[in-house]
């Protein structure tokens, strides 16, 4: 039994016989609108470009040939030179002789003795030694000699930094009137400077009692009860410490008052 192709013709009595196959005509050749365009302009810049410089010169005649020394430059004509500076004094001659038996009456050592005692003594540069057996180096631009204690801005507090301090001031000024102003409204106190020094003696002599007391304990600590009065005692000179360090790092303190 053979197979029939899905795909391929129903089944029919015609089919029996082969036919001749034919070739099925090819599409048509796809050509684009714009070839014309294209090859003319083609044709026409291939033209323009097809000679480099000028399409017409000037064809030289054979009368003009290069001839020899015509390319090179012409120089101006030759001028005498003419020194028009003062000469200087022209060397003397063998026959010529100095002047003879001229003497000077200046006593040179003398005058040179009388400089040197009047003269101002030359004062030595100052250099110093890296170490003591080492070169020696200008002092003055190596930068050891305090120079800038001589200036008149020496020692004197900035413009900027001023400036920044007072506002720094001012900006504390608001700041405490803005806190003075919520306590108030809060109804806080501020701790006076006596008062605060007060609590602070108080609680420096309550912190030496309790540790005097704290001393003296047993050395053995053999009961339940001996160690719970040291505990006791243990957290008592912790919370006073801790609350003189309060006081001891802020200079204000605020409490609340008592309804």
């Amino acid at each position: 039994m053979v197979a029939m192709d899905p795909m391929g013709p129903s089944e029919s009595i015609y089919n029996l016989i082969p036919s001749d196959w034919k070739e099925p005509p090819h599409p048509p050749r796809y050509v684009s609108i714009f070839k014309a365009t294209v090859k003319d302009d083609m044709q026409k810049f291939k033209t323009a470009m097809k000679t480099m410089g000028p399409a017409k010169l000037e064809v030289p005649s054979p009368k003009n040939f290069l001839k020899k020394h015509s390319k090179e430059k012409i120089l101006p004509p030759k001028k005498k030179f003419e020194w028009n500076d003062r000469r200087k004094p022209p060397v003397p001659l063998r026959t010529d002789h100095p002047v003879m038996g001229i003497q000077s009456e200046k006593n040179f050592i003398n005058t040179n003795a009388a400089d040197v005692i009047m003269g101002v003594a030359k004062k030595p540069k100052p250099i110093y030694v890296d170490k003591r057996t080492g070169d020696k180096h200008d002092l003055e631009t190596s930068g050891l000699v305090p120079k800038y204690i001589n200036k008149k801005d020496y020692g004197v507090t900035p413009e900027y930094i001023c400036k920044r301090n007072e506002e720094v001031k001012k900006a504390q000024e608001e700041y405490d009137n803005y806190i003075q102003e919520n306590l108030r409204k809060a109804a806080m106190k501020r701790l006076s400077d006596e008062e605060r020094d007060a609590v602070l003696q108080g609680l420096k002599k309550n912190w030496e009692e309790v540790h005097k007391e704290f001393q003296s304990l047993s050395v053995f600590i053999d009961s339940i009860p001996k160690k719970i009065r040291k505990q006791k005692l243990e957290e008592e000179m912790k919370q006073l410490e801790h609350d003189i360090g309060v006081l001891e790092k802020h200079k204000v303190i605020y409490i609340a008052n008592k309804k």
